[in-house]
């Protein structure tokens, strides 16, 4: 029988994060399961700083701004967890990393052995296709484990 340990949350922190979030922890709740939430900062946005900062070396140093962004987004992921999910904090972990997304994602789960990947189909932008088109399919076509894909949209109530 299949056991699922861990789920892998993929964050963007955008407007898609809290429901992935919820999804995740709604299926980690019944299956008692440790739930870690992934925010990757697209390494094309530490390379377009790093351009800028090449010519302007004096105003930017690439190191703190990498250091800042990583702090800034780990402070945005543990305020969603406090703000909407602090009963189930014990079971989640946190995690910023720096690359490609969809690569990350696939080395979060070899890494972390993940059993399940809850991710939104929509991206930063929170427009039609641009996730869904790029990284998350990516992650649909590579991942070794099963992927949820959480929609915008309203919820259904019973």
């Amino acid at each position: 029988m299949v056991r699922i340990n861990k789920i892998l949350a993929c964050v963007d922190l955008s407007d898609y994060s809290q429901r992935t979030m919820e999804y995740s922890v709604v299926m980690a709740r019944g299956l008692m399961a440790e739930i870690i939430v992934l925010n990757v900062i697209n390494v094309r946005e530490i390379e377009a700083i790093r351009t800028v900062a090449n010519y302007y070396p004096e105003h930017i140093n690439i190191d703190r701004f990498i250091e800042k962004t990583k702090a800034d987004r780990f402070s945005r992921i543990q305020t969603l967890i406090s703000e909407h999910f602090s009963p189930d904090s014990n079971r989640i972990t946190s995690l910023v990393e720096i690359g490609v997304p969809f690569r990350s994602i696939l080395e979060v789960i070899d890494r972390e052995k993940i059993d399940v990947v809850v991710q939104g189909s929509k991206g930063r932008s929170n427009t039609p296709g641009t996730m869904f088109g790029s990284h998350a399919e990516k992650v649909f076509r590579h991942s070794p484990v099963p992927v949820f894909s959480i929609r915008s949209g309203a919820t259904h109530t019973r």
